[in-house]
């Protein structure tokens, strides 16, 4: 992962594990935000549900959310 500082950026990092029921009002709720120098930083931890399809989906939408899938569950 390489990752670029920015000034003032706040990252907002979710995991995510089998997250399908909650992961669009959990990335909802931060869009809604008032302060909008941030990014969105998902971790999917090897999710067997639709969560990492609904989050990439996400990803195509705002490119402010990243999305990162690690390569085995982390626990």
């Amino acid at each position: 992962m390489t990752m670029q500082y920015q000034d003032g950026v706040v990252s907002v990092i979710i995991p995510v594990y089998n997250a399908e029921k909650y992961i669009d009002k959990t990335i909802q709720s931060v869009l809604a935000q008032t302060y909008t120098n941030y990014e969105i930083i998902l971790i999917n931890d090897c999710s067997k549900d639709q969560s990492l399809q609904k989050i990439a989906e996400c990803a195509e939408e705002n490119p402010r959310i990243k999305v990162y899938t690690l390569e085995k569950n982390s626990g």
